[in-house]
């Protein structure tokens, strides 16, 4: 059988992409070397641009509501409550579990397989022993489809960020995300149900997670004797580049696609706008279209994340929060473009 899009990827960016497809009357098979549902590393909030396309796609996780961002530092604190409808806070586990039943009540198929090589036609792509008219690559940051591609350029070496996530039974104590600027690390604190927060936290490589939560005192009292809901997980680095987003047939979709740094809490809103992109230049059977689709989505999140990360890495990074301050209005503005 030739399918009109296989997906190598099956997590949430490759199942957003199937469940589309399908929906606009495709075949599509999504190809994942890992079976069941899929934990990952991540900050878990959805902003509010992600929950429209998720219910268009009839997928409502649970979880729990975020009102706005939150910043802070020492005693100093910023926040912006969204203008519109709330983000939610939704655990991993939960999100991969939803979109997997939606994919299989409208007839995704699925594959386990170690995506090795792939191989394309004028007309066709051959990959994991399947043929399919296009390919999608929604494998994550270490892409092995942009790399058998050519699209895949070195990560650079300087300012190399990670991250670790970790759960922890308590009930929530805002509605905010809050962003914690320690003297090490960020830290993100997300609601995600009625008695767990998930706790994320960005830095350089090899930075200690204990220490940088003990470098917020604050923040080290709440957690402190608090039940642990999961193991740790961790991600990075983060920076990744990509010569195109294209090659013949192929199209990269989400973080396989190129990616600055997860500051932003925004990677899952990109992803899905992406994957929505390349079904629709499919459906149209213009593939190449999706270049310059690629670029504006991911221009404001490129522009406003790669500034942050300046500030984070460099002697300014203790300006971040008063400055977000001093300019609330400003502040603000950037949030809800990286929320919509």
């Amino acid at each position: 059988m030739i399918y009109d899009i296989a997906i190598v990827g099956g997590g949430p960016i490759g199942l957003v992409a199937a469940i589309d497809a399908r929906l606009a009357g495709l075949t599509v098979a999504v190809i994942e070397q890992r079976d069941g549902i899929i934990d990952k590393a991540c900050g878990e909030g959805l902003m509010p641009g992600a929950l429209p396309v998720l219910k268009r796609l009839g997928v409502d996780p649970e979880g729990m509501p975020i009102m706005g961002i939150t910043y802070n530092q020492g005693t100093r604190s910023v926040s912006h409550r969204f203008v519109g409808p709330p983000g939610r806070g939704v655990r991993r586990t939960t999100l991969h579990e939803a979109l997997s039943k939606r994919a299989d009540e409208l007839g995704v198929i699925r594959r386990i397989a170690k995506v090795d090589h792939v191989e394309q036609t004028a007309d066709e792509v051959m990959v994991a022993g399947m043929t399919a008219r296009y390919l999608l690559a929604c494998d994550g940051l270490h892409s092995t489809v942009a790399r058998l591609v050519g699209l895949a350029l070195p990560a650079p070496k300087r300012s190399r960020r990670y991250g670790i996530r970790q759960h922890y039974g308590t009930k929530p104590w805002g509605d905010t995300v809050e962003i914690h600027y320690g003297r090490r690390a960020e830290i993100y604190i997300t609601p995600i149900a009625e008695n767990e927060v998930g706790v994320a936290m960005l830095g350089a490589q090899h930075t200690d997670f204990d220490a940088a939560i003990a470098d917020i005192p604050e923040l080290a009292a709440r957690l402190a004797g608090v039940p642990l809901l999961s193991s740790r997980r961790g991600a990075g680095p983060f920076r990744q580049r990509t010569r195109a987003r294209t090659a013949g047939r192929v199209l990269l979709v989400g973080d396989a696609s190129g990616y600055v740094d997860a500051i932003t809490g925004e990677g899952l809103r990109l992803g899905f706008a992406q994957a929505l992109s390349a079904v629709s230049c499919i459906v149209a059977n213009d593939p190449h279209r999706y270049e310059g689709e690629w670029t504006r989505i991911t221009r404001d999140f490129r522009v406003t994340t790669t500034a942050l990360v300046r500030f984070a890495t460099s002697p300014l990074r203790r300006g971040i929060v008063p400055l977000s301050a001093a300019l609330p209005g400003r502040f603000g503005a950037v949030v809800e473009s990286l929320a919509r």
